[in-house]
């Protein structure tokens, strides 16, 4: 998207069920878990770029010695600072013993991070600071093997508050930054009762039906116990996505379907989905149950994963982009008056590729039809040039905008800031006929809006094409998201600016007055979590309405040309991506109360000018 957010967080889980040794003989290398970690981590780097982390397990060590190793990074690139790191270790131990590679057990007596259980995380910080101390996996030690647990995941929680005082904890600064602490205290607290009982052998199973209950949010974690024993789990709605592969050889888990086909070259049905309320448990034998933790609720699972998230290389997310851009091709078409021929198309970012794709098939389909209707009224009254004219035309298409990534924005003063993000996209001269050509160019979402503003459209004016307009693959982005999306600020959004301006230029100003008093209501009798007020600052328009105030927020005040905005409609979007329904940040409708409570308080953060998230 134009607009950048920091999102989605990425999960990889690898647990080897053979001994190192086969590992040597069948596939020539006995680091195969750590390679096979690296790629699933850096076919997933689009989920993290604040820092990564890892954790191993070494199984059947001997007493004394460490079993449980974790690793951070924050720095630029973290994958390959973490391998990196990795390597030079074993270029140490090949200094002293040139054939240690050869040798299974020296490899894992010497070498750290040369264990049977793999946990790896990629972070896109959406709570806590962006430094090493924050990256997963978290990790709680005890001299008990079986009280050791290394806790990653991709999700945000909203009540972590609660969660402390469920086990009686008072929070350190640091554990107040950090929903993965407050998860992994809890998860803790519930695994030393368990081992209480059974010293070394405390059921994850019954950990988990305990936890996890507790917790208000969209999540899918992985665990590692220092005994062997191992996890993933996802939430009751399956807001946020994970998938497994098995084989004789290894268990596997990751965020996204396409990183673990691509890293263990398996088809499609070879990788499944693990369900809502589901968990992935292995034993510290390698044995494997997929049980029911939590009763599944009705599927809610994040749509953005599908819009711009995850990876397009899955079949089934490029086939559903597709569908988002051939959904709009209608719409596009009315507003351009069915002239192609005097219409360019073009995307912006890069991630509106495939939905762009989608956009032109749709044009396609309507020029072809045209194609033949013009040809059979012509009877057989035509010659070959005519023909060839007509069978020759095309939907016009150009790189109109390319982002220059070298160019950074490090001057702090809003002016001059201002006049550095022009120039975030370079334009294509000569493609637009000047005051002639129409200019679609569509996004992936539009979030701020404030990238279109200060870059884009003034960048596409200097085109001087007769109109543009910009078109969403998402619908309008209305509401905050607390599950897993840096997206918490009401003021943030364009459509929420676009309201509050309409309300406050028809004169309806008391709409917000009354929104802030009954949330104010609901604050003061300890139920902000059973509606979404704000709702009520849309009630009074259509979308249409507030798709042509975005236009004119977007329009810088020196662009004399008409600017239209195009958003995806919420009934095409579930058409085209059926099976992710979540669609809170559009509709306001929340999966858990505690989306309700974050949307209430963040409209109070905005009329009190707080610049803070909602939980």
């Amino acid at each position: 998207m134009s607009d950048e957010i920091k999102h989605e967080c990425g999960l990889a889980y690898i647990r080897l069920r053979k001994p190192f040794s086969y590992f040597l003989q069948k596939h020539g290398t006995v680091t195969y878990g750590l390679n096979k970690l690296y790629l699933l981590m850096e076919k997933q780097h689009n989920r993290g770029q604040d820092g990564a982390g890892l954790a191993v397990v070494k199984l059947n060590t001997e007493p004394g010695n460490p079993f449980l190793h974790r690793m951070r990074s924050s720095a630029q690139q973290p994958i390959a600072d973490l391998f990196f790191q990795v390597g030079q270790a074993i270029q140490e131990l090949e200094k002293y013993q040139p054939d240690i590679k050869q040798h299974p057990g020296l490899m894992k007596g010497h070498l750290p991070f040369l264990g049977e259980l793999l946990l790896g995380h990629l972070r896109y910080g959406t709570q806590g600071k962006n430094n090493v101390e924050f990256c997963h996996p978290f990790i709680k030690c005890d001299l008990l093997p079986g009280k050791n647990l290394a806790l990653a995941g991709n999700f945000n929680l909203v009540n972590t508050d609660e969660l402390f005082e469920q086990i009686n904890m008072h929070p350190g600064d640091f554990q107040k930054q950090s929903d993965l602490a407050a998860m992994l205290e809890v998860l803790h607290h519930y695994l030393c009762d368990e081992d209480a009982l059974h010293p070394n052998e405390a059921s994850i199973s019954s950990v988990l039906k305990k936890a996890t209950p507790l917790f208000d949010g969209g999540y899918t974690i992985g665990g590692l116990l220092g005994n062997g024993h191992s996890f993933v789990m996802r939430d009751a709605h399956g807001i946020r996505p994970a998938y497994y592969y098995i084989n004789d050889e290894v268990i596997v888990a990751a965020s996204e379907r396409a990183a673990i086909r691509t890293t263990f070259n398996v088809g499609e049905n070879e990788v499944l989905e693990l369900m809502p309320g589901m968990a992935l448990i292995v034993d510290d034998s390698g044995n494997y149950r997929i049980e029911k933790i939590l009763e599944p609720k009705e599927r809610r699972a994040c749509s953005f994963e599908r819009i711009y998230f995850s990876r397009g290389s899955d079949e089934k997310i490029y086939r559903e982009r597709i569908a988002l851009g051939q959904h709009l091709s209608e719409t596009v078409l009315q507003s351009i008056n069915n002239d192609l021929k005097n219409t360019i198309f073009s995307y912006i970012p890069n991630t509106a590729e495939v939905a762009f794709y989608g956009l032109v098939k749709g044009m396609e389909a309507y020029l072809n039809k045209i194609k033949v209707e013009r040809i059979l009224s012509w009877d057989r009254d035509f010659s070959e040039e005519k023909l060839e004219e007509m069978i020759n035309r095309k939907i016009r298409q150009e790189k109109i905008a390319i982002k220059d990534v070298k160019l950074r924005t490090f001057i702090t003063e809003d002016a001059n800031r201002n006049e550095m993000v022009q120039h975030v996209y370079d334009i294509t001269y000569g493609t637009v006929r000047k005051h002639e050509d129409t200019l679609v160019v569509i996004d992936d979402s539009i979030v701020r809006g404030t990238t279109l503003k200060e870059s884009i459209v003034r960048m596409l004016s200097r085109l001087m094409p007769k109109k543009i307009i910009v078109v969403s693959s998402a619908p309008q982005i209305r509401y905050p998201d607390c599950y897993g999306i840096d997206m918490s600020k009401l003021g943030d959004f364009i459509a929420f600016r676009a309201a509050i301006a309409l309300l406050n230029e028809r004169g309806m100003g008391h709409v917000i007055n009354e929104v802030q008093e009954r949330i104010i209501q609901l604050k003061e009798g300890n139920l902000l979590h059973t509606e979404n007020v704000v709702r009520q600052i849309y009630k009074p328009f259509t979308t249409q309405e507030i798709s042509d105030k975005i236009a004119q927020l977007i329009t810088p005040p020196e662009v004399d040309l008409p600017i239209q905005v195009i958003y995806q409609t919420i009934e095409d979007l579930h058409d085209s991506c059926p099976t992710n329904t979540g669609d809170w940040y559009f509709t306001g409708n929340y999966p858990t109360p505690g989306g309700n409570r974050v949307v209430n308080k963040a409209f109070l953060n905005y009329l009190q000018g707080k610049n803070e998230r909602g939980y």
